[in-house]
């Protein structure tokens, strides 16, 4: 007897206790007063006070610092963008000492990526500048800036990396001509420019001597590209340059 009431009482318990859940799981305001008494408690302790408010303190921080940054840079994007009208203009005009190093009124792409790093006018002198240095003949200045740009933009960039490969061709450093071609040929490739990049890549191969891969470049203009003007100046150069590679 003693027994069975003991388990009744255990059940009642058991009940009662899924009864408790239940009802937290069902009713908001029941579960509103358990969170309520659970912070409560935790908040009784000064230590657990402290640490609340040290938590709440860094997280303001870091949200402030996050919204200030982003302010900041893009009022300095703002300010870059207007100083880079002047430069853009000098470039366009052909008047590059100008375009690289201001007027003495109006900023050039140097000055614009000396005091307005980071931001993307910044990023998009540095395109500008290696161009302009690229044009002037100083191939080193114009290969340090262009490693600098990166956009996503799959045409600017290719560009880039095609332009890279110029400067070192002038260089006559053909390996790194190549490897920059191969970039611009690799990123993201479209029947507009990829054939130039294929053509610019096998002259590179050429002038090392490996007249196979620069065979192979003129085969893909070939194959994958048979729309393109580079097309029938590619079949000519491949059977050619087939020939010589048969004859090493």
């Amino acid at each position: 007897m003693a027994n069975r009431v003991k388990g009744n009482k255990q059940n009642s318990a058991r009940g009662s206790e899924k009864h408790d859940s239940t009802e937290l799981l069902e009713s908001p305001d029941a579960l509103r007063e358990t969170l309520v008494d659970k912070t409560g408690s935790f908040f009784k302790s000064k230590k657990n006070q402290n640490l609340a408010l040290g938590i709440g303190a860094a997280i303001a921080l870091a949200i402030a610092g996050v919204f200030g940054y982003t302010y900041y840079m893009e009022s300095q994007n703002v300010a870059a963008q207007d100083e880079m009208f002047q430069a853009v203009f000098y470039f366009e005009a052909d008047s590059l000492d100008r375009a690289l190093n201001g007027d003495g009124n109006n900023y050039g792409f140097l000055e614009i990526i000396d005091e307005y790093g980071g931001t993307e006018a910044a990023n998009l002198s540095h395109y500008y500048a290696g161009v302009a240095y690229l044009k002037q003949g100083n191939f080193n200045e114009a290969i340090d800036h262009l490693e600098s740009f990166n956009t996503s933009d799959m045409l600017v960039q290719a560009r880039a990396h095609a332009l890279i490969g110029d400067a070192y061709m002038e260089l006559e450093n053909y390996q790194q001509a190549v490897n920059a071609y191969q970039e611009a040929i690799d990123y993201k490739p479209n029947r507009f420019f990829t054939p130039q990049y294929l053509t610019k890549a096998a002259l590179a191969y050429e002038e090392i001597g490996n007249y196979s891969a620069a065979a192979e470049s003129y085969g893909r203009i070939v194959e994958e590209f048979p729309e393109s003007a580079e097309y029938q100046q590619a079949l000519k150069q491949q059977t050619r340059l087939q020939s010589l590679a048969s004859d090493q």
